[in-house]
């Protein structure tokens, strides 16, 4: 079965969860353009978007709308084309609003498993717990047909114990998107041993359609980019650690979270990034990592406090940042947790302004992340930064120095550990799927 067939019946489980439901607007499309060919006039296309709630679903339906509706917007050039028939179809306006109406009138919304009976093609982004996905896949391996192929979301536990414990015989393929799905361009790829060659082509054409930049990741925990971000991140905490007596907590975690976005030109802080993963999502990946593998390292007592403490970060429906370990003011940092007191201490321009003074000064001609971003000399000036980095005397330079080797060193064990193919394919995650503007692998330092 080729793969515009399989894409006749689609299902996405978890469909109203933030990867669950950009994932739905990405096939939701490529349906639609399915259904437009003539060839294809006659046959039923159908996308079973399934939830556990009603009430998950009506604000799905509202974000699907509202989504396509925006995908339209940005390709009206692609949709005159397929259009070009249509004479009745002349605005802008009118061909936005004809391929919204045929996205939207393949969905079928409902909290029914056996809605996915007659897909051959299934996604699951549900939460990240091996038991859930394995009860699902079981129940799904009952209903639906030998022949149907599943795409699991999952961010680190291992394609090859869920696909053996749920009996689905290599018909189950790591499909990493990252978040946002509608706008990041990476997909992490994870085969198992067993994946069956039909399955790996399916999966590479999708990804081209979807104009996706696929990179495989080998079947090990955590797989490439969270086999290096929950490293990355329990590094910072234990500078954390280590300085707070220097600092203080709050102070160490605002320096920590400085060195990483300022002195490492990267597009948030490590806090930053944490919160916006979710602190409870960061503890879940923990205990999976270490579930799978041999490192007991792969633990953090205050991440399990911060969790214990309901400080779990995340984000609202309209993507504004949940407070974690900073608190936010339209989506900006004004204040840090402190674990002791069980509150926030607020951020002042005095208290900053003696922290940063500890920490020194940046590089001469300093260009903050979103700066460089679309600059055609960021690798020249990024070079420059880092020169300057490693000749100054100050304590901000030499943590900053320090982490950088440590992010370097992470990255090359998932080379040497067999997680990552080769230096490339690490450094294309971080850069795509984080937005960093160098690779961790470089020559920086």
């Amino acid at each position: 079965m080729d793969l515009d067939a399989r894409l006749q019946n689609v299902t996405i489980i978890g469909a109203a969860g933030k990867m669950g439901s950009g994932i739905g607007v990405l096939i939701a499309q490529e349906m639609a353009k399915l259904k437009l060919k003539p060839e294809n006039m006659k046959n039923v296309y159908r996308l079973n978007l399934i939830d556990v709630s009603e009430q998950a679903l009506d604000g799905l339906r509202s974000y699907m709308k509202a989504q396509l509706v925006k995908a339209a917007e940005k390709s009206t050039v692609l949709l005159r084309g397929l259009y070009k028939d249509r004479k009745d179809l002349v605005e802008n306006s009118d061909i936005i609003n004809a391929f919204v109406d045929e996205s939207t009138s393949v969905l079928n919304y409902g909290v029914d498993l056996g809605m996915a009976a007659n897909s051959h093609l299934i996604f699951e982004a549900i939460f990240e717990n091996e038991k859930a996905k394995i009860k699902i896949y079981k129940k799904l391996n009952r209903m639906c047909s030998t022949d149907t192929f599943y795409l699991t979301n999952t961010s680190s536990i291992p394609i090859g114990y869920l696909d053996e414990n749920a009996g689905l015989g290599g018909r189950l393929i790591g499909y990493h998107f990252y978040n946002p799905p509608v706008v990041q361009r990476l997909v992490e790829v994870i085969t198992a041993n067993n994946t069956t060659e039909e399955l790996k082509v399916a999966a590479g054409e999708l990804g081209k359609r979807l104009r996706k930049k696929l990179v495989p990741a080998n079947d090990i925990s955590g797989f490439i980019g969270n086999g290096h971000f929950i490293r990355d991140g329990l590094h910072a905490i234990a500078e954390v650690d280590r300085i707070k007596s220097t600092f203080r907590y709050t102070g160490a975690v605002y320096v920590m979270n400085r060195i990483t976005q300022d002195f490492l030109a990267r597009p948030m802080g490590i806090f930053q990034l944490i919160d916006y993963v979710g602190i409870d999502v960061f503890q879940c990946i923990l205990k999976v990592m270490r579930t799978h593998l041999p490192d007991d390292k792969l633990r953090s007592r205050l991440v399990d406090r911060m969790v214990k403490h309901e400080v779990l970060g995340g984000q609202y429906a309209d993507g504004s940042q949940k407070d974690g370990f900073l608190k936010y003011e339209k989506n900006r940092p004004v204040g840090i947790y402190d674990i002791r007191k069980k509150d926030y201490f607020p951020i002042s321009e005095e208290w900053r302004k003696r922290i940063d003074k500890k920490l020194g000064v940046l590089p001469e001609g300093y260009i903050p992340w979103r700066g460089l971003l679309m600059d055609s000399k960021k690798d020249e000036k990024l070079r420059l930064h880092f020169e300057q980095l490693k000749k100054m005397d100050t304590l901000g330079a030499e943590m900053a120095c320090s982490f950088l080797r440590k992010t370097k060193e992470i990255a090359e064990g998932l080379v040497s550990r067999g997680v990552a193919n080769s230096s490339e394919d690490v450094n294309a995650v971080l850069t795509n799927g984080f937005f960093w503007l160098y690779g961790p692998i470089n020559e920086y330092i």
